[in-house]
């Protein structure tokens, strides 16, 4: 990718390898076979780590230790080889080999790094960084910085539009999100959204839904109009959003919601929002993912340091996990 002039350069960016990666990191990228199971994974912030979970029967596999300190956010490579995590205390971004459950490179983004998420091409991972304002830009080829975008004020929240022709970012200190065009990295609009804007997420309908995790909401933004669509209430503390169906009914958009120590589902009909249930989990839920069908939720709890496994169709526990301190992010492999 060659750098558009809004994009800063960083020469000479150092990218902090472990021995297994200077030992022929490039070759073993060549030779790994993706992981083919169903796996879960959990950042737990913590304890610095990432527990890996079997995705069928929901037994520990192994813990993964970053090499980092506050391990936040996770995002998987498309095959499910490489497993990116965000480590906010160190401001550095883990490279997990999945198939060997070992970290082989880390590299320096920010004095926090906060949230990362692969383009939809998988070459890029942007890297958000609440202290410097900016997305950083690492090829998941060479795990070099390519160079950074300024965004708002405290950047928290990452995703793409299906189509991949722009990025969202949310702005907690501004209140905003983001349009980042990805071909020129330039910022196109900011929208006012609410208080403490964090997660966000691609939904199934191809807009972009975030938490306000400071107030009581969450909201939707329209990528063809870039405007915020709607703004619904589902209680203190949002955190995250997953989409499963309840039977044939769905999708629905299940949200962590912190305050209540529970997960709202609601319909994900952002112009007719219906609550549907309210499924009580345990102490500060906040990381939430789906299996591929819809019909489990994965829940990470802060306070209780768990996962538990929801059926959609029951809306009930069906498994409970215990994983690190602080799992603050969930993501499964397809």
């Amino acid at each position: 990718m060659k750098p558009s002039r809004s994009l800063s350069v960083i020469r000479g960016a150092s990218v902090a390898l472990s021995l297994l990666a200077l030992a022929g990191c490039t070759e073993l990228m060549q030779k790994d076979q993706p992981v083919l199971t169903s796996r879960i994974y959990v950042a737990n912030e913590s304890s610095n780590s990432v527990t890996v979970i079997d995705g069928a029967t929901h037994k520990v596999i192994g813990t993964v230790e970053a090499r980092n300190v506050g391990t936040h956010d996770l995002s998987l490579s498309r095959d499910g080889r490489w497993l990116f995590a965000t480590n906010l205390a160190s401001g550095n971004l883990s490279v997990i080999d999945t198939a060997r459950l070992e970290t082989i490179a880390s590299i320096h983004t920010g004095s926090r790094s906060h949230v990362v998420t692969l383009t939809n091409d998988n070459r890029h991972a942007w890297v958000a960084n609440i202290a410097e304002d900016n997305v950083s830009i690492v090829d998941t080829e060479s795990f070099r910085i390519l160079g950074t975008i300024p965004v708002g004020k405290g950047p928290t929240g990452l995703t793409f539009s299906r189509d991949g022709r722009f990025a969202y970012v949310s702005n907690q200190g501004d209140k905003t999100v983001s349009v980042v065009e990805t071909a020129s990295h330039r910022v196109i609009k900011t929208i006012p959204v609410g208080t403490n804007p964090h997660f966000l997420v691609l939904g199934p309908d191809g807009r972009i839904w975030g938490t306000n995790t400071g107030g009581q909401d969450i909201y939707v933004i329209d990528p063809a109009t870039q405007d915020k669509l709607a703004s619904i209430p589902v209680g203190p503390a949002p955190q995250q959003i997953a989409f499963g169906f309840k039977g044939m009914q769905g999708p629905n958009a299940y949200v962590t919601v912190s305050g209540l120590n529970a997960v709202v589902v609601i319909t994900a009909d952002p112009r007719n929002p219906r609550k549907l249930e309210q499924i009580d989990v345990g102490d500060r839920p906040n990381g939430i993912w789906a299996n591929p069908e819809g019909t489990r939720i994965y829940v990470g709890h802060e306070g209780s340091h768990d996962l538990r496994v929801i059926d959609t169709g029951t809306g009930e526990v069906i498994a409970t996990v215990p994983v690190g301190r602080k799992p603050i992010r969930v993501v499964v492999s397809r």
